[in-house]
This record gives structure tokens, sequence and C-alpha cells, in this order.
């Protein structure tokens, strides 16, 4: 695919966006999702589900429910692919924009 095209997908798809589909498929390594895309899908890989822990294809969310999950990045090939992250500290971030205050040094 040609760079105009990926640039339009990530100007449409930004990373850090929260964003909300529905499960299409499962997969051994992941499950993809339908964004509402005629030309790109989601792909949520199977390390990308949990903070800490081990997650298994079993216990992906079913085909048909809706998700929200985080765009972290992009397949730029023919897959037309946005990856995305349902971490709860990654969901955390997208969700709730914390000022964090400057670390001071104590003497």
């Amino acid at each position: 695919m040609s760079v105009q095209f990926w640039n339009q997908v990530k100007s449409n798809y930004r990373l850090g966006e929260l964003i909300h589909g529905k499960v299409e498929h499962h997969a051994p390594f992941g499950i993809f999702v339908n964004i509402g895309d005629e030309v790109v899908r989601g792909l949520v890989q199977i390390t990308d589900f949990a903070d800490s822990g081990d997650m298994t294809p079993e216990m992906y969310p079913d085909v048909g429910l809706p998700i929200g999950a985080v765009i972290v990045g992009y397949t730029e090939d023919e897959r037309h692919q946005i990856w995305l992250s349902v971490k709860p500290s990654v969901l955390q971030k997208a969700l709730v924009h914390l000022k964090l205050p400057a670390t001071s040094e104590r003497s």
C-alpha cells in the first residue's frame, strides 16, 4: 500500500486513541476486531490483553461482542491492520489523562 494510504489511516486512527468495535474472529495469536472500516481492521495480539499473568485463547471475548481498545501501532502492508491493546494500564492512560506532578529531588 502507498505511503499516502497509511498517512490517511494514521490520521483517522491515531496512536493512543480509544476506539470501539466488535470481536470478529479468534486466532491462536489474538483476536480480530471489526472497527467499522471497510478496508482496515483491528488486531489485539494475545500479549496485549493483560498487564500480567497468562492469557489463553479460551479467555478471549466472544465473537460478536463489543470491545473498546487503544490503538498502539499499525501493520503497514496488505493486511491493513491497526494494532490494538486492551491491557488495563493502556486503557487507563487513554481514558484518564492524569497530570502527574514533576518529581522533586530531596536533599
